[in-house]
């Protein structure tokens, strides 16, 4: 039965007016806050697009700006509304925002806390008899934490000839040094992959109780080099003798010592996998740093490479196909970034929506193949790949043909036995 609600006091007719303006309000800042959430991951994932196309100090700035805010209004989320809202439908409203939540992972140790209740039936005394049980798991956290390991080397004398017997020293990976491997990864680990400087490293250890120098970080990460030497190189041979390379490279500020700013380095990416042509070799990463962008560094670092290179249409790599120990496959992706965003700017091109059409068969074929021997390549995309270099010749703006990378000959890619790294 309905409630009348002009049958209730006037205290109580208030009150739900009240509750009513509430969840209004609430709602309405809900919305708008996931109208900005959107807006925001919109303008993200543009300036994420672009930041792989042509990227600078300031467009990295706006991408962290952005992200930023995002998370600060996705914790603004999580955080709920300052006055409680206890009818069903803000609540379903709030649930739904949340996102799907999914199972902790199976390789985790787990640790079993089992409630019991009472012996005994607390409403009327009787004996309990098992009915079964619900579980419920939750994530926990243990923080890292120091230890010291003490090697102890006994001494024994021989009462024959009184010779003194002693097992070596352990052997360990910096002379004379206190740390073990697992400390020397760690502490690599935190420098490079998780950007976290030195000297607060040094810091975060000292809330432990450990007393660890900037200096001697450093020394740590000096040596440590040093001893990772030849597996490096192990890495850049095993690199360079593949059949095929993808190549691109990425800029990265770096510190420019007595000037307060930072100046733009270059991470260069030498990538072997094979396995989307039936290889069973290993795939593997090369990078290699340089302080600018001049052709040089590229030459250098392929200068024992023989055989298929795919990359962008950076001048640079010019000089490299000149003499036939390095054949070019031009990249697709490259080719389709100009149609997709005519695309986007003009939504009414029908040009643009049919090369993004025909550049996504041969996207589709390489999914169908990937894993094959090269072969399948051949009589598989060949026919597509004729009919998309020629709309692309015939259709591609002078201003977009101008670029070197617009000129080259998709079709190498396919007769070399080249696919897309970017369609997988």
């Amino acid at each position: 039965m309905a409630l009348d609600i002009f049958t209730l006091p006037e205290e109580a007719r208030t009150l739900i007016a009240a509750q009513a303006a509430t969840i209004a309000r609430q709602r309405a800042e809900l919305s708008e806050r996931q109208q900005q959430i959107a807006r925001l991951q919109a303008q993200l994932a543009k300036l994420r697009r672009m930041h792989f196309g042509r990227s600078s100090e300031r467009l990295r700035a706006e991408i962290t700006q952005l992200e930023l805010a995002l998370e600060e209004l996705e914790e603004q989320d999580a955080a709920g509304p300052e006055e409680p809202v206890t009818p069903s439908t803000a609540v379903a409203d709030a649930n739904a925002l949340k996102p799907a939540r999914r199972p902790l992972p199976d390789h985790l140790p787990r640790d079993t806390v089992t409630h019991a209740p009472a012996c005994a039936c607390p409403h009327c005394g009787g004996q309990l008899r098992p009915l079964g049980e619900d579980v419920t798991e939750v994530l926990d956290y243990r923080p890292a934490t120091f230890r010291v390991i003490r090697h102890v080397r006994p001494k024994f004398t021989c009462r024959s000839c009184e010779a003194i017997t002693q097992a070596p020293a352990p052997s360990l990976p910096i002379r004379r040094g206190r740390a073990t491997a697992a400390l020397l990864a760690h502490v690599l680990v935190s420098k490079f992959c998780d950007h976290l400087p030195l000297y607060r490293q040094s810091e975060i250890y000292s809330r432990a109780g450990v007393a660890l120098e900037r200096s001697t970080l450093a020394d740590w990460v000096g040596q440590s080099s040093a001893l990772l030497r030849p597996l490096i190189d192990a890495l850049e041979h095993h690199v360079m003798a593949g059949d095929r390379l993808y190549a691109d490279d990425t800029p990265v500020p770096v510190l420019a010592p007595g000037t307060g700013k930072t100046k733009t380095g270059r991470l260069w990416a030498y990538l072997r996998d094979e396995r989307p042509f039936a290889s069973a070799q290993p795939p593997a990463v090369r990078y290699q740093y340089s302080p600018d962008r001049r052709a040089l560094h590229p030459r250098a670092h392929l200068v024992s490479f023989q055989g298929v290179l795919q990359a962008d249409g950076y001048n640079g790599f010019d000089g490299l196909y000149a003499g036939g120990q390095i054949a070019e496959a031009a990249c697709w992706a490259h080719v389709r970034r100009n149609f997709y965003d005519i695309h986007i700017a003009a939504k009414q091109s029908p040009l643009a929506h049919e090369a993004l059409e025909r550049i996504g068969q041969l996207y589709a074929v390489e999914a169908a193949i990937v894993g094959k021997p090269p072969d399948c390549r051949q009589s598989e995309a060949r026919p597509l790949i004729e009919q998309n270099a020629g709309l692309v010749h015939r259709h591609t703006s002078p201003c977009l043909r101008a670029q070197r990378h617009r000129r080259r000959h998709p079709i190498r890619s396919l007769a070399l036995g080249c696919a897309d790294p970017l369609s997988r």
